[in-house]
């Protein structure tokens, strides 16, 4: 039976509404697996952006037992909400390669073939799993910064609500959802960090992801403050004089190393503030390939980054 008055409705609901994400200003594309957070998105943005502009994408990877339950299960479901509803099914799966990239590709490539903003079901849970994997795999402040609540079309209306928060907002509801068999399996490094990490720093501390998520909202507010710092020292150049860059403090010299290399090859370069030491020790006439496709040339004491012939 539906409760919607609940706590448990309730706070979802306001922390949804919070987020400014979910409204009846422009289409939305709910990315429904089956599983207990999309569930609850798409019954939130029912009630924030209302039926005539919303619409359900389910992707049907093929690749599991389970595949066909839980397409029938978003079928089911989004015929109770009244719901319009897209399924999409892929396939064949590539023979080799990374079959998650393969699947999260194709999902983004279905929902952009759509009209509106594309809402995902993370959330704060999500959040600090995320976070702390790429603390404990990748140096550097970008590991901390984690997903933004909006990415060009992509939406995430529900970063600050927890999975158990998803749970009871669609027990209240009535909704039923489908699991994951995979959430459990801890070969996948992500079902490790759910089962073994995660549970781990609760006991520390019962406010612990709350904490790693609020943390990660306070690094990319700083982080647009140190992004304005680097545009103030290039001045939209790509380039720059070594004595100049060897004049600023070290931290931002490192990240005016990255943001010219990543500039210039139109991608991510992670391994550019790591190099950016042995960047500034070249000599007037001199070039450094860097790993990740980039290489670092000076000429007469400038310094510029392109492409290198060499990936790695």
């Amino acid at each position: 039976m539906s409760r919607a008055d609940e706590p448990e409705v309730r706070s979802v609901v306001a922390a949804a509404r919070k987020s400014g994400l979910l409204s009846a200003r422009e289409p939305v594309v709910v990315m429904l697996s089956g599983g207990r957070d999309s569930t609850c998105l798409v019954d939130l943005a029912v009630t924030l952006a209302g039926r005539g502009m919303l619409t359900a994408l389910h992707v049907n990877h093929g690749l599991a037992p389970e595949a066909l339950d839980e397409e029938e299960h978003c079928v089911s479901l989004c015929e109770r909400l009244g719901v319009a509803l897209v399924v999409e099914r892929l396939g064949p799966a590539p023979a080799t390669g990374n079959l998650h990239a393969w699947a999260r590709e194709g999902r983004y490539a279905a929902a952009s073939a759509l009209p509106g903003v594309i809402a995902t079901g993370h959330t704060a849970t999500d959040q600090a799993e995320g976070i702390l994997y790429r603390l404990a795999a990748s140096p550097g402040r970008r590991a901390l910064l984690g997903m933004a609540a909006r990415e060009g079309r992509v939406v995430r209306p529900l970063l600050e609500v927890t999975r158990e928060q998803t749970a009871a907002y669609c027990e209240s509801r009535g909704l039923a959802w489908r699991e994951d068999p995979a959430n459990d399996d801890v070969t996948y490094t992500r079902a490790r960090t759910r089962n073994e990490l995660v549970p781990a720093l609760r006991r520390l501390h019962p406010a612990a992801e709350a904490n790693v998520v609020r943390t990660a909202v306070l690094l990319r507010e700083e982080a647009d403050v140190l992004d304005a710092l680097v545009d103030e020292v290039l001045g939209g150049r790509e380039e720059i004089e070594l004595a100049r860059l060897r004049s600023l403090p070290r931290a931002l010299a490192r990240l005016v190393v990255r943001r010219l290399a990543e500039q210039a090859l139109g991608s991510r370069v992670p391994r550019a503030a790591r190099r950016a030491e042995d960047v500034l020790a070249l000599g007037s006439d001199a070039a450094l390939d860097l790993g990740d496709g980039a290489r670092a040339r000076t000429r007469r004491g400038v310094l510029r980054f392109e492409r290198s012939f060499r990936h790695g």
